[in-house]
C-alpha cells in the first residue's frame, strides 16, 4: 500500500495526539487514535470528587491561536467550538511583603500597575523589558519553537542565533530580568516560569524569557464552560466528525515493523491495526515497552527530569470575592527554594500557585467552588515521597489557613504528588517531562521521528518545542506534517 494511502495509528490522546490527528485526517488520511483511558485529554485531564470537578491539568491556556490553527487545519473556527475567556488580570502576585501586583495584557495598563506597586522609574524600565520581551519572541517563534527540529541544520539560523545573542537570550534568566529591572518583586513575576520548563531562574537561559511574554504579554485563557479538559474534548468531537476513529480504554501493546519500517500496532486486547505510520504521543519512556530496540534515541540514554509538584484540589463550601483565577503566593525566601529542590529536597518556604476557576455552575453545586494549590516539589528520583506526603499536604493546608482561605482539612479533595503522577504514566512522578536545560533543548531533545524506523513519529512533551500547551500542540502538527510530506 502506498504511503499515501496507507492508515495512521495513533498512541495517545493527549493534546499533542489529538493535534496530529485532526490534522491528518483533514488532510484526508484514515486515522485511529488509541487510548488507554476511558477518554481523551492525556495530561489535559479531569477528576470528580463528590459534588466538584476538577482539572488535573493545565489551569490556563495561552497563545490561543495555536489552538485555532488544529480546528482552522479541517476549515472550522475555534469559536464555534469553543468559546475562550480571556482573564483579567491574567495572574495576581502576592509578594511576602503583603504587596499585591495585577498583571495584565495591555501595555499601558500593566506598565500603570508597576507604577503604583514599584514607582515610575521602575514602570519606564518595566516598558523597556517588554519591548527586549517582545523582540525575544518575534525572533524564536518562528526560528526554534514553530518549527521542525528534527535535523541539526534546523539549528543553522544564524541572523536569529546572533539576535538571540544581542537581546541576553543566552544569558541566565534572572541575569537578564536585573539588567533591565531592579524591583525584585517585578523580577520574580517574570523570572518564576522557568519552573514551566523544570529549571530555576537561575539556571534556565535568557530565551525562555518567552514564557513570561506568552504569559504576561500575549493574555491567557479559559474554556467558557467545561474548565481546560473542554479543550481535548472539543478536539476528539472534531476528530470523530472527520471520520477518525478514537479506541477508549485499550493499551497499545506494541508497534509492529518489518525491514521497510512500520507496519501496524498490536493492542493489549489482541486486536491489530495495520498502519503505515504511526505517531507515539505519550510519555516517551514509559513508550519504550512498544517500540523496537531500533528506536531507542541517544538522548534519553541519562534523561533529566524536571522537578514535580504537589496539587491539592479542594472542593469549597462557598464562592471566594475578588479572588483571581490565579494566584501566586510569594514566600519569603527565593534562591534557597530552588536551591532545596535541586537537591531534591522540599522547599523551605515555597511560592503556591491558586487556582480558583470561575464558578460555572457545572464543577459545584450554587454557591460552592472550586481550589487547586500547586506546590513545586522533588520528583520521584530525589526524594521518599512515602515520608514527605503527609509532612507536606498538611504544611500545604495550613498554609493556606493562614493565607485567608479558611480551614480545608476536612474539605472533598483529591491529592496529586509525585506516586499519584507516577500512576497516571508519568516517569519519575512528574508531569513535567524532561526540563529544558541546553542539553535536552530543540534538536538535543528526543527526536520526533524515529531515523532507522521509517514511519514512526513522537509528539508529546518530551519532544521539540517541549513542555507546555502550545509547544505540544505544535508538536501533534508537526508530526503530522513530516507523515504527510512523506507521501507525496
Amino acid at each position: 500500500m502506498s504511503p499515501l494511502m496507507s492508515p495512521v495509528v495513533v498512541v495517545g490522546a493527549g493534546l499533542g495526539g489529538l493535534a496530529a490527528a485532526v490534522h491528518l485526517a483533514a488532510a484526508g488520511r484514515q486515522v485511529t487514535v488509541v487510548e488507554a483511558l476511558d477518554g481523551p485529554g492525556g495530561c489535559c485531564g479531569t477528576a470528580q470528587v463528590g459534588a466538584y470537578r476538577f482539572d488535573t491539568g493545565p489551569s490556563v491556556l495561552t497563545m490561543p491561536g495555536v489552538l485555532a490553527e488544529v480546528f482552522g487545519a479541517a476549515g472550522q473556527e475555534l469559536r464555534h467550538w469553543l468559546p475562550l475567556r480571556r482573564l483579567d488580570p491574567s495572574y495576581r502576585m502576592v509578594f511576602d511583603d503583603g504587596s499585591r501586583l495585577d498583571v495584565l495584557p495591555e501595555r499601558e495598563a500593566m506598565a500603570e500597575q508597576v507604577r503604583t506597586v514599584c514607582g515610575p522609574a521602575e514602570a519606564a524600565r518595566y516598558e523597556r523589558y517588554r519591548r527586549v520581551l517582545d523582540e525575544l519572541f518575534r525572533v524564536e517563534w518562528p526560528a526554534f519553537i514553530d518549527a521542525d527540529m528534527t535535523r541539526l541544520r534546523a539549528l543553522a539560523r544564524p541572523a536569529a542565533l546572533l539576535r538571540l545573542a544581542a537581546l541576553g537570550g543566552f544569558r541566565r534568566l534572572d541575569r537578564l530580568a536585573a539588567r533591565h529591572l531592579t524591583d525584585a518583586r517585578l523580577i520574580k513575576a517574570h523570572t518564576f516560569q522557568s519552573l514551566y520548563v523544570g529549571l530555576s531562574p537561575q539556571r534556565a537561559l535568557g530565551i525562555y524569557a518567552v514564557i513570561a511574554h506568552m504569559d504576561t504579554v500575549g493574555g491567557v485563557y479559559v474554556p467558557e464552560r467545561g474548565g481546560m479538559h473542554a479543550i481535548p474534548a472539543a478536539m476528539a468531537a472534531l476528530l470523530e466528525k472527520l471520520g477518525a476513529g478514537i479506541r477508549y480504554g485499550v493499551r497499545a501493546r506494541t508497534v509492529e515493523t518489518d525491514s521497510d519500517g512500520v507496519t501496524g500496532v498490536l493492542l493489549e486486547d489482541g486486536d491489530r491495526l495495520p498502519a503505515g505510520q504511526v505517531v507515539v504521543a505519550c510519555d516517551r519512556l514509559a513508550a519504550r515497552r512498544l517500540l523496537p530496540a531500533s528506536a531507542d534515541d541517544w538522548r534519553l540514554r541519562r534523561p533529566r527530569h524536571s522537578p514535580s509538584c504537589l496539587v491539592v484540589h479542594a472542593g469549597l463550601d462557598r464562592a471566594l470575592a475578588d479572588q483571581a483565577h490565579h494566584t501566586l503566593h510569594f514566600g519569603r525566601t527565593w534562591r534557597e527554594t530552588f536551591t532545596a529542590l535541586a537537591a531534591g529536597l522540599p522547599q523551605p518556604d515555597p511560592s503556591l500557585l491558586v487556582t480558583y476557576p470561575e464558578p460555572d455552575g457545572e464543577a459545584a453545586p450554587d454557591g460552592h467552588a472550586t481550589l487547586s494549590v500547586l506546590e513545586p516539589a522533588p520528583n520521584l528520583e530525589r526524594a521518599d515521597w512515602d515520608r514527605l506526603r503527609p509532612e507536606l499536604e498538611s504544611r500545604l493546608v495550613g498554609r493556606l489557613a493562614e493565607l485567608g482561605y479558611g480551614d480545608l482539612s476536612a474539605a472533598p479533595r483529591l491529592v496529586l504528588d509525585p506516586p499519584a503522577w507516577a500512576a497516571r504514566g508519568h516517569s519519575a512522578g512528574t508531569p513535567f517531562a524532561l526540563d529544558h536545560r541546553f542539553t535536552q533543548t530543540a534538536w538535543l531533545r528526543p527526536q520526533a521521528v524515529a531515523r532507522r524506523v521509517p514511519g514512526l513519529h513522537f509528539a508529546g512533551m518530551y519532544t521539540a518545542p517541549g513542555v507546555g500547551v502550545p509547544p505540544v500542540l505544535i508538536s501533534g502538527r508537526l508530526a503530522a506534517e513530516r507523515i504527510l510530506k512523506e507521501a507525496r
